[in-house]
């Protein structure tokens, strides 16, 4: 799950993580009124989205008066910004950050994620602040600096230290750089974060060490435990398909083909849409109807995927275990008569029950087609879309 920056800066501050004074603006009065509110010389407007990139993209301007906190929010608001992260597409801006100005000295980069290799949380931070992490680990991999967290000690404080004096701190900020460190990882911890990066972190010019920049992404495993996380949810920023799956427990993310997709499993799932493009075909979606669907879960999940206006055909491809067959093709025949099914249907059943499921589709009165195999129905629905 992704938040605002804006609401990761109040969660970093809750935590003694130093960063700018600012408000939160729906409106170009509001924008205005809190510049006001903030009263000093430089304002920065920056759009909220969840996506990184905005500035690039137009979305973050430095406001010398409140004028101009007036035009640029009035330029931001209810733009589409396009970044590397949003896709051609892009995302409407439906809400501003007004923060007051800051006198930059000096920029780094401090990120905390989970290596899954080592299942580990790591530090890492450069000097080269500003850029992208991704940019600087190609051109100048020798100036990203990693520790290693033992979950059982925790980031300690001499970590800490040799990181900041490996991305050359001054030596007198030190201390409040380290500081600012333990927090942020007390916040990852506590929050179950997934990434917690601050990008720029920057030194000011009266001594201060501070956040310019706040992205945190959080385990939805673990929200059950993050009731106050899971109000921060801006289901504006999310694909309506995507939410309505989390309703029902489905694993579901959108793509830009054509051939709906409805399978048990993520690795199979994953199969499947290699197996389509291995076919000239594109996958519309991934989604995983778990081990232990019921016929109202798959029903569900039939529909969501036919609420997609681009697709044209559909593949089901159950490799029945825990997931019986029999249940599959209840919910897709349920589904089908409830929407009305008018694209092809390309269903291949394995496993459990697996007789018993191809009967309830053979009697159905459906315009089903059956596949013998995984490459078999993949090479079927693409000719049916073709």
């Amino acid at each position: 799950m992704n938040i605002h920056e804006y609401q990761g800066k109040e969660i970093l501050r809750s935590y003694g993580v130093a960063v700018p004074n600012g408000r939160v603006a729906f409106t170009v009065e509001e924008a205005v009124e809190a510049a006001k509110e903030l009263g000093t010389k430089v304002c920065v407007v920056k759009a909220q989205i969840h996506a990184g990139g905005r500035g690039k993209a137009g979305g973050v301007k430095v406001a010398k008066s409140i004028d101009e906190v007036r035009e640029y929010a009035n330029e931001i608001l209810g733009k589409t910004l396009i970044t590397h992260q949003t896709g051609p597409e892009g995302k409407e801006v439906k809400r501003l950050l007004i923060e007051e100005g800051c006198d930059i000295k000096k920029e780094y980069y401090v990120g905390l994620v989970l290596d899954r290799a080592t299942s580990r949380v790591v530090l890492m931070a450069s000097e080269e602040g500003g850029t992208e992490i991704e940019e600087v680990a190609e051109n100048t991999p020798e100036k990203i600096f990693k520790e290693v967290v033992d979950p059982v000690v925790g980031l300690t404080g001499f970590q800490a230290r040799r990181i900041a004096f490996n991305i050359n701190i001054p030596k007198e900020l030190v201390g409040q750089a380290v500081k600012f460190m333990m927090s942020l990882y007390t916040a990852f911890v506590e929050k179950d974060c997934s990434i917690a990066e601050i990008n720029p972190l920057v030194v000011t010019g009266d001594g201060k060490v501070m956040a310019l920049d706040a992205k945190l992404n959080f385990d939805a495993n673990a929200l059950y435990r993050q009731k106050d996380i899971v109000e921060y949810r801006d289901l504006e920023e999310e694909d309506a398909k995507e939410i309505e799956a989390s309703k029902y427990d489905l694993s579901y993310i959108s793509l830009d083909g054509n051939i709906g997709c409805m399978v048990n499993g993520a690795g199979l799932a994953m199969a499947t849409m290699d197996i389509i493009k291995h076919y000239s075909g594109d996958p519309a979606n991934f989604l995983d109807v778990g081990g232990g669907a019921t016929a109202e879960k798959v029903t569900e999940a039939f529909k969501i995927i036919l609420s997609d206006d681009k697709v044209k055909g559909i593949f089901v491809n159950i490799f029945g275990g825990i997931m019986k067959c029999d249940i599959i093709a209840t919910g897709v025949v349920e589904a089908a008569k409830q929407i009305g099914l008018k694209v092809p249907l390309v269903v291949r059943l394995e496993g459990t029950n697996v007789d018993l499921g191809k009967q309830i589709l053979r009697e159905s009165g459906l315009n089903i087609v059956a596949a013998e195999s995984m490459a078999d129905g993949a090479q079927k629905i693409v000719a049916q879309v073709g």
